[in-house]
């Protein structure tokens, strides 16, 4: 004969709430802003100001190395005038419209070599021909090709994009995992419409990338293109008024054009790409 087993009663304890240890820990005020990017990267742009400073005034030579004061009043005296925003004005329209072209480009190739095998022959062929030369080699025969203009520039612009960027938009595709890809054709996406809706956007991190490398070398190689360019023509942009700033020995404007260089640069960094990072591939946890 069997007993029945005991069922154990069921009880509750209630837990008096934990009031000793803060659920949040205020952190100091250092640490906090410490945070924020933009503070760190200030502080660095300070401690090389500074250092810019000291080794000016320890030469004491304003013809080799000014300092920075003298390089910053330069630089306001320049914007207040308007001629630094002039030359700045000409020379990113030219590097867009070379910029914009060399994408276009890019993603025209890749897209055909992802769909062919014409496509991947021509642009393993093309990259291995052209990627290794310098777009500034190039500047002599653009101006003989397409004159004393901006189509030169755009010329030698669109050569040192293209290749860069359709170098890593590629390996970007070729990166996107079968899975992804059987996706696709599951919902009958073929050829282009392939690329834009499972290939671009699984491979956006390589594609970033590309462009951030293509706008450095596009905008590297128009600044030492202007430097001939507008030596020959008598007009030019931002690379112009560093060369005719030299010439003149106006050593404080040369570094106040080379300044406006970098800071454009900064801004397009921060500004755009950056942005770009946050809203898409951040957003997307495809990058941490």
């Amino acid at each position: 004969m069997t007993t029945p087993s005991s069922v154990r009663q069921e009880y509750e304890i209630t837990l008096e709430p934990l009031l000793s240890v803060p659920l949040e820990r205020e952190l100091p005020m250092v640490q906090r802003l410490w945070q924020h990017s933009s503070l760190r990267k200030g502080l660095i742009l300070l401690l090389l100001a500074l250092v810019w400073e000291t080794v000016a005034r320890y030469q004491a030579n304003d013809l080799l190395l000014p300092s920075f004061v003298q390089t910053s009043r330069a630089l306001l005296d320049g914007l207040l005038s308007g001629e630094l925003p002039t030359k700045v004005g000409v020379s990113l329209v030219v590097l867009l419209k070379g910029y914009l072209l060399g994408i276009i480009l890019a993603f025209g190739l890749t897209s055909l070599a992802v769909s062919t095998q014409f496509g991947r022959d021509l642009l393993s062929t093309l990259t291995s021909m052209f990627n290794p030369l310098p777009a500034i080699a190039l500047l002599p025969l653009s101006l003989l090709w397409f004159g004393l203009g901006d189509n030169s520039l755009i010329f030698v612009l669109v050569h040192s994009v293209l290749w860069a960027l359709a170098l890593n938009t590629y390996a970007g595709f070729l990166g996107v995992s079968e899975t992804l890809r059987m996706a696709g054709r599951n919902y009958g996406l073929r050829g282009l419409r392939l690329v834009l809706h499972i290939l671009i956007p699984a491979a956006l991190p390589s594609i970033l990338s590309g462009l951030r490398i293509g706008w450095a070398f596009a905008w590297r190689t128009l600044i030492a293109a202007e430097l001939v360019f507008g030596a020959t023509s008598g007009k030019g942009g931002l690379g112009w008024y560093i060369f005719q700033n030299r010439n003149e020995l106006y050593t404080d404007k040369v570094f106040a054009g080379l300044a406006v260089v970098i800071l454009i640069g900064l801004l397009v960094e921060s500004l755009v790409f950056n942005s770009l990072e946050r809203i898409t591939i951040k957003r997307w946890g495809m990058q941490r």
